[in-house]
């Protein structure tokens, strides 16, 4: 199974997401870390993701490898996280077939509304349960 994270910026979000994919996994998951720079893709790295590539091309070719995309709700809003998330990462990332698991990170430029606040790290916990029950199902 191979789960694709990605970031963009520092990368802090993804790298907290592998760091708790790698605690609460097992080892065999494939982490594919997929950065808007190489800064956030380096990160990811350090926190033991399996392999990674960074730009808008890599993405767009390897996000279709994924059986789940762990990232924050930015990656399919063009624009977002500073610029980084080009038109064409959130088409490919919105567009590919494995399930994207989401997590409601606000950004300057918009909000979302009527979800309840939560830790990143409780936000991560579900993400992974819900890969967890496809694992034992």
């Amino acid at each position: 199974m191979i789960v694709a994270v990605i970031d963009g910026m520092g990368g802090g979000i993804g790298a907290q997401i592998v760091d708790q994919l790698r605690q609460e996994l097992p080892l065999e998951i494939d982490i594919l870390a997929l950065g808007a720079n190489a800064v956030a893709t380096q990160k990811m790295m350090q926190a033991r993701a399996s392999r990674g590539a960074s730009g808008e091309n890599a993405i767009r070719i390897s996000i279709g490898l994924a059986d789940f995309i762990l990232a924050p709700i930015g990656v399919v809003i063009p624009s977002s996280m500073m610029g980084e998330i080009t038109p064409g990462i959130a088409e490919a990332v919105a567009g590919a077939s494995g399930r994207k698991l989401l997590l409601p990170i606000n950004q300057p430029h918009f909000e979302i509304i009527g979800i309840e606040w939560k830790a990143l790290t409780k936000q991560i916990s579900a993400a992974i349960e819900v890969i967890r029950q496809t694992l034992e199902g």
